[in-house]
């Protein structure tokens, strides 16, 4: 089973999860988002896998929500958008499977996809 982590490294719960799923998974494809951002087509990818709306992706903590985004309603698409626009936004840790994802917050549901 393939699984890929959308993860930030200065992220406590980010480095959590992958500290277990290195030791379930010897085989894991690390995505350090912040310095690969992901494309629209992954974040679609991610939206498909984790079966959530593009807006429960988004960290509304960050500047760039609060400058850009903040009391905005947009659609489905303006979020992804957004995300792409802005991959500190997204949230993290994301882990996905060939067939299902997760939000992995906390880092320990990590263990209900792999």
């Amino acid at each position: 089973m393939k699984v890929t982590i959308y993860h930030n490294p200065r992220c406590g719960k980010s480095r959590e999860a992958l500290r277990i799923l290195s030791e379930k998974e010897p085989d894991i494809e690390i995505v350090e988002y912040l310095k690969t951002p992901p494309s629209k087509e992954d974040i679609l990818k991610i939206l498909e896998l984790t079966k959530v709306a593009a807006k429960d992706l988004i960290r509304t903590n960050e500047a760039e929500f609060k400058d850009n985004y903040k009391g905005k309603d947009l659609d489905e698409e303006g979020w992804i958008d957004a995300l792409v626009k802005f991959p500190k936004l997204l949230q993290r840790p994301i882990v996905l499977t060939d067939v299902s994802g997760i939000v992995a917050r906390p880092p320990e549901l990590v263990n209900e996809i792999v």
